[in-house]
């Protein structure tokens, strides 16, 4: 007895231990992606460019990571996850120090790329660990953890970056932030060697999980995913042309977007918790029917009434994706989830990366509230497909 007391002890230190290396792991990476757009008009002003230019810098980052995701996975079958993870962390601070090197634009899109690479191996690799050390309903509840760790990162790198590029150059803080990713790197590997690669904990949770079935669930999902992703961040990129329709000024808009961002790490925390006790087709439609309704309500509403709806909205609008992530586990094997993360972040980001370009072009036609008509519109495609998937998620598996 004593001896299975201490090997589940051991267990429960080991999943503590793989959740918080990858959060802080997350947290970087998504800070040092956000931290881009406090960098973007420095270089702009720096370098003479227009924003066409501006859009392309950005571009080469996002674009690169969101390719390298599925590349990274099938890597990390053979290099091993937390290796791979601490290799790309270091990677990602070599961007920010070639950024930094004085070697003129050519250099800087070199930088970005590199930044790119080592970015790429975050999602997959880090949702996997988390999905591996805790099983069945435990597991959603740790993803929503690792999807808020994201959130704070995103919050606290750019606005570290905003304060350190206001009291020294911008190059100088370039290589600061790459001695903190190869400390960072460092922590990784140490901890990785102590946490392992095993499979899930082995309790009745986790054999129920490892037969869900995929079938055609994990496609519903992602097309799910697909939308989600192209509508937050459609909204994202016109709510400040809404905004200053209902004559906000700029600070205020920036107060707003902080609202929705604030908002969006609360839903990405607590959806996932909301999964597990409605389960995940309910938790999907009610949040996005709810961020459809949110959008639509919005546009009516005069500045004052808008700028109180839009923490409730952000949670909506970045809940579902606890939930959509959380699911991952549940519609492939354990042995292909490292691959299934990969190719959900890939259509993930990919979509976001890609909607504001094609919501921007309609709206020259349409107008800014038309498209973000438009957009709740599109939100509640992902309710038939949420239906769909009801099957997938009782049939044992397939594969």
């Amino acid at each position: 007895m004593s001896e299975q007391v201490a090997h589940r002890d051991t267990l429960a230190w080991r999943s503590r231990r793989t959740l918080a290396l990858a959060c802080g792991a997350h947290a970087l990476h998504d800070g040092f992606t956000d931290l881009l757009y406090v960098l973007l008009p420095i270089w702009q002003a720096e370098f003479g460019l227009g924003y066409a230019a501006v859009g392309l810098l950005r571009g080469l980052y996002a674009g690169t990571m969101a390719g390298l995701q599925l590349p990274a996975a099938m890597l990390a079958d053979r290099l091993g996850g937390p290796g791979l993870l601490a290799l790309g962390t270091a990677l990602a601070g070599l961007g920010y120090a070639v950024a930094g090197s004085g070697g003129g634009l050519a250099a800087l899109m070199i930088a970005l790329v590199i930044g790119g690479c080592g970015s790429s191996v975050q999602h997959p690799i880090g949702a996997d660990l988390v999905a591996r050390a805790f099983a069945g309903r435990h597991s959603r509840i740790a993803l929503a953890r690792y999807n808020f760790a994201g959130d704070l990162g995103k919050m606290t790198l750019p606005a570290a970056g905003a304060f350190l590029v206001a009291v020294m150059p911008w190059r100088r803080t370039t290589f600061l932030l790459a001695a903190l990713a190869v400390v960072a790197a460092g922590l990784i590997l140490t901890m990785g060697r102590d946490i392992g690669e095993g499979p899930p904990p082995a309790d009745a949770e986790a054999r129920e999980a490892a037969v869900t079935a995929p079938g055609r669930g994990f496609p519903l999902l992602l097309a799910i995913g697909v939308i989600d992703s192209a509508t937050r961040m459609g909204f994202l990129t016109f709510l400040p042309f809404l905004l200053r329709l209902k004559g906000a000024s700029l600070p205020l808009i920036g107060t707003a977007l902080t609202l929705v961002f604030a908002g969006g790490a609360a839903g990405k925390l607590v959806c996932g918790p909301l999964g597990v006790r409605l389960g995940a087709i309910p938790s999907v439609c009610v949040t996005e029917a709810l961020t459809a309704a949110g959008i639509a309500l919005l546009l009516p509403l005069p500045l004052g009434a808008a700028l109180a709806l839009l923490p409730l909205l952000g949670i909506m609008l970045n809940g579902t994706s606890s939930v959509l992530y959380g699911t991952v586990p549940e519609l492939v094997r354990p042995e292909h989830r490292q691959r299934a993360f990969s190719l959900f972040y890939t259509g993930a980001i990919g979509s976001g990366a890609l909607s504001p370009a094609l919501y921007g072009l309609v709206s020259d036609d349409i107008g800014v509230p038309g498209m973000m008509g438009l957009i709740a519109g599109i939100v509640l495609l992902t309710l038939p497909l949420a239906w769909a998937l009801r099957p997938a998620l009782r049939r044992p598996a397939e594969l």
